[in-house]
């Protein structure tokens, strides 16, 4: 009698408790939008190799003088600077590492002044150089590898791994942070909706020694290009808009990447700008798309739709005029979806006094022409880097060819 008065008190008690739990809340349906439609063209202008006199296409400033410093390079990417003049330069279709140095100082990098360093690094793309160790990202792995008096690198080890899939944008970067962190950028694998891995789409965080990492930022569709900046010591990152959505949105971003803000993709452009052709149902939250974007981060400035950035670095020699000094250049790579092309050009982010960025304007430009009714390309841009000498070195990936960019004042 005594269990079964215990075992009748214990259904009561169950019965109550069910009766004073709330039901749950239904999750609200995503509120509707009007039928858009858009207008989206291929152009993929028609490539041609590289050859001497393309050169006069090519337009640079007043006083500026652009020279090719080397050619045969193949899939030319990345260049970082070394402070003896050394050049290390990724080649993502290879997965390799070469060594260039002008060491005859005659302006040219002969077939003697290159080698290659490290092979078998799948997609090799980003990379950096931290306490004699030149850092390389690939698709899904960080390598750090010892750099020798002469240029020569160890065997690869593995810094970190497990890495997002590339999906379409297998083009990594890393940079260390002045916090001695390093930071990582891995864009999207679709076009237009969240995926469900967290890391893409971000930047991310990793520890000094590569254990742990945290996702810095998010809601970037693929920010190839960073760096901070030299006297404000402000994040800047160059984000490639979503494609398929006509000539002119989304543009591209130049944002102030902070820890822990959202910049929108793949629902917001700009200055948190509703994305009209991306579906409101995949909002997290269930909110209007202009709800979702309110609380994003915009954009500093933006710049000509699917010119794709792929590269951003600060100008820190002194060969040329003051007012370039600390300004920052970007490679835009390209458009392949818009009636007329955009990119294939060097462009320059203005800073002001505040050294706070003001606009972005082409600097180098010419790799892009229209010939009748064909648009034709001899230079899909790459790196960008400031050369020991003050000048300004960038990578042509599609023909690998080296460019340097002189002030001579006209003379």
């Amino acid at each position: 009698m005594k269990t079964l008065t215990r075992l009748l008190g214990a259904a009561l008690l169950s019965g109550a408790a069910l009766a004073q739990t709330a039901p749950p809340t239904p999750r609200p349906i995503a509120p509707g939008e009007p039928p858009v439609t858009v207008t989206a063209t291929r152009n993929e202008p028609t490539p041609l190799e590289f050859t001497a006199d393309q050169l006069a296409r090519l337009n640079v400033p007043a006083g500026f003088t652009l020279k090719v410093m080397a050619t045969g390079l193949g899939n030319a990417r990345m260049l970082h600077v070394m402070p003896d003049g050394g050049l290390y330069l990724t080649r993502r279709a290879q997965g390799d590492v070469w060594y260039l140095k002008d060491s005859n100082r005659d302006g040219l990098i002969s077939a003697t002044e290159r080698r290659q360093v490290a092979q078998n690094l799948k997609l090799a793309h980003g990379l950096d150089v931290r306490d004699g160790k030149l850092y390389v990202v690939g698709e899904k792995t960080i390598w750090v590898m010892d750099i020798a008096a002469n240029g020569t690198l160890s065997v690869p080890r593995v810094f970190a791994d497990g890495f997002p899939d590339a999906g379409q944008h297998p083009a990594r970067t890393i940079k260390w942070g002045p916090d001695g962190f390093l930071y990582a950028s891995f864009g999207s694998t679709n076009n237009d909706a969240p995926t469900p891995n967290p890391e893409e789409a971000t930047m991310l965080r990793v520890s000094p020694d590569g254990t742990t990492r945290e996702i810095y930022a998010r809601g970037l569709r693929h920010t190839i290009g960073f760096g901070w900046h030299p006297v404000s010591g402000v994040l800047y990152g160059a984000d490639q808009g979503s494609d398929w959505h006509g000539d002119t949105i989304p543009p591209e971003e130049l944002n102030v990447i902070e820890r822990g803000k959202n910049y929108g993709w793949p629902f917001c452009y700009g200055d948190r700008q509703p994305d009209p052709y991306v579906n409101v149902g995949n909002i997290p939250g269930k909110v209007t798309k202009a709800e979702y974007c309110a609380g994003t981060q915009g954009s500093a400035l933006t710049y000509t739709a699917h010119a794709a950035a792929i590269a951003l670095n600060y100008y820190t020699g002194t060969q040329f005029p003051a007012e370039y000094r600390n300004d920052a250049f970007i490679a835009f790579r390209g458009s392949w979806n818009r009636t007329e092309p955009s990119g294939y050009e060097i462009a320059r982010v203005v800073f002001n006094d505040q050294n706070r960025p003001e606009r972005i304007e082409p600097f180098i430009t010419g790799f892009v022409y229209q010939d009748g009714d064909t648009w034709k390309q001899f230079g899909r841009v790459a790196g960008v880097a400031t050369y020991t000498d003050g000048s300004l070195l960038f990578t042509d990936d599609q023909s690998g060819v080296l460019y340097r960019v002189l002030y001579t004042g006209g003379n």
